[in-house]
C-alpha cells in the first residue's frame, strides 16, 4: 500500500494575489495536452474570479503554429529547445509558481529532452503534471522521468493508478507527488434526432485506439430495434497524419465497408469545439473506450464521460478499472468485438442494468467538475509556493549562521 498523499495547503480563494506560470501546448493546437490545459486554466480562473495574474507559454513544433489572434492568458510561445526556449524560462521565473504540463511527446525529439533544459532554467518552483505514466518505460523514458521528478518541486498525476506506480515503479518520493483528477465539463443530456441510441467514441483518431474492435462489434448489436448508431468523432491525431496520413481512418473506413455496417457506423472527422461535443456527448447513451493500451493511468475521454453520467464500456486499463469500480460502466478483454458489443447490448438492452450504472456515474461526477479540480490544483500549487519559500528561509538562515561561525 503506497504511502498516503501529502498534506495540502488550503488555499483562499479570494485572494488571487499568487501569479500563475504554466508551459502547454494550448488552443488551437489540436491535441489532449492542449484540450486539458485551457479546461484547467479555465476551472481556475473560475475559482479566483477572473484570468489575471495567470500566463500561459505555449509550446509549439513551429513558428506557423503561433496564432495570431492568442487569448490575453498567453504571455509567451517557444519551439522546445528552439528560438524563444530560453527566453521562455525567464518569462516562467517571474511568476510566483509554475505548472508544466509533460507528455513525451510534446517537447522535442528524444522522447522530449528539452523539457529537462526547461526546468534547469526555470527559478521559480515548479509542478510538473505527469500525464503519461508506462508500465515498463524504455530505458531513456525511465530516466527523463527521474530527471523531471528531480528538477521539478512536486508533480501531479491525474489518478491514483498513476500515482500507486510512480511510487512502487519508479521509486518517486511520496512527499512530492500528488494526485489532482482530470476533471470534465459535466455535459447536460441532449435528445437525439431520432429514437436510435448513440453509442459514442470520440477523441483524436489514431493507431492502438481499438477503434475497430467496436466496428466489428456493432454485427451483434445491428439487429437490436431500434438499431442503435455506433458514432466515432474526432480528426486524426496531427502527430499520427504527419507520420503515416490517413491510413488508420482509411482502415476503418474500409472496415465498415467490408463488413457491410455503413447503416450503424457513422464517422464525424471534425475537430469538436465545447458546444459541438456537448451536443455529441449529451446524446450518447453508451460511451465506448476500447483502447488497445494495457497500462493507460490517465483517460480525459473516460472522466468526461463520467462526468456527463454515461456508462462507460472500456477495455481493461488501469483507469478504467479504478473509474468504473463503483458501478460505473463495465471493463471487457481487449480486441475481443463480441465482449464490447455484449456489454454495451446489456446496457441498452436492460434498464435496470442502465440505470444503475448511468446512477453510479453521476455519483463520481459531483466531484469532477473543472472549477472544483482548479480548487485542488491551486492547493497543490500554493502548498508548493509554501515548502519552497521555507526552503529558501532556512537556507538563508544556514548560511547566514555559518558565516558568523568562529
Amino acid at each position: 500500500m503506497p504511502p498516503t498523499e501529502p498534506e495540502l495547503t488550503v488555499v483562499d480563494v479570494t485572494d488571487s494575489s499568487m501569479r500563475i506560470g504554466v508551459l502547454s501546448t494550448y488552443p488551437p493546437t489540436q491535441c489532449g495536452l492542449a484540450t486539458y490545459t485551457r479546461a484547467l486554466v479555465d476551472g481556475i480562473a473560475e475559482v479566483r474570479g477572473g484570468i489575471d495574474g495567470i500566463g500561459v507559454v505555449r509550446v509549439v513544433d513551429r513558428i506557423d503554429d503561433i496564432p495570431d489572434d492568442d487569448p490575453p492568458e498567453v504571455v509567451g510561445a517557444a519551439i522546445p529547445g528552439g528560438p524563444g526556449w530560453e527566453l521562455a524560462a525567464d518569462v516562467l521565473s517571474t511568476f510566483d509558481v509554475v505548472s508544466v504540463q509533460h507528455e513525451y511527446g510534446i517537447y522535442g525529439p528524444d522522447d522530449g529532452e528539452a523539457v529537462v533544459d526547461m526546468l534547469k532554467r526555470i527559478s521559480a518552483p515548479v509542478v510538473t503534471t505527469l500525464h503519461t505514466v508506462q508500465d515498463g518505460p524504455t530505458s531513456h523514458r525511465l530516466a527523463l522521468l527521474r530527471q523531471i521528478s528531480e528538477l521539478s518541486d512536486a508533480v501531479c498525476v491525474t489518478s491514483e493508478s498513476a500515482r500507486r506506480r510512480l511510487l512502487s515503479d519508479f521509486g518517486l518520493d511520496s512527499s512530492k507527488v500528488f494526485v489532482v483528477p482530470h476533471g470534465a465539463h459535466l455535459f447536460a443530456p441532449v435528445t437525439p434526432p431520432d429514437d436510435r441510441p448513440r453509442i459514442l467514441t470520440w477523441g483524436l483518431i489514431r493507431p492502438g485506439k481499438g477503434i475497430e474492435w467496436m466496428i466489428l462489434g456493432m454485427k451483434r448489436l445491428r439487429d437490436l430495434q431500434p438499431p442503435p448508431l455506433y458514432v466515432v468523432a474526432g480528426v486524426t491525431h496531427p502527430h499520427t497524419v504527419d507520420a503515416e496520413g490517413e491510413s488508420y481512418r482509411r482502415y476503418l473506413e474500409g472496415l465498415v465497408h467490408r463488413a457491410d455496417l455503413g447503416d450503424v457506423v457513422e464517422f464525424r472527422d471534425e475537430y469538436l469545439d465545447d458546444a459541438a461535443l456537448a451536443r455529441l456527448v449529451g446524446e450518447a447513451k453508451v460511451v465506448v473506450i476500447p483502447y488497445d493500451t494495457t497500462d493507460q493511468v490517465s483517460s480525459g475521454v473516460l472522466i468526461e464521460a463520467v462526468g456527463a453520467a454515461k456508462p462507460v464500456v472500456a477495455t481493461d486499463f488501469p483507469h478504467a478499472r479504478e473509474m468504473l469500480a463503483s458501478g460505473a460502466g463495465m471493463i471487457v478483454p481487449h480486441a475481443e468485438p463480441a465482449a464490447l458489443a455484449d456489454a454495451v447490448g446489456r446496457l441498452l438492452t436492460d434498464p435496470a442494468a442502465y440505470a444503475e450504472a448511468s446512477a453510479a456515474a453521476r455519483r463520481l461526477s459531483t466531484h469532477l467538475s473543472w472549477p472544483q479540480i482548479g480548487r485542488r490544483f491551486l492547493d497543490v500549487l500554493e502548498t508548493v509556493r509554501r515548502r519552497a519559500a521555507e526552503d529558501s528561509a532556512h537556507l538563508s538562515v544556514a548560511e547566514e549562521s555559518s558565516i558568523h561561525q568562529p
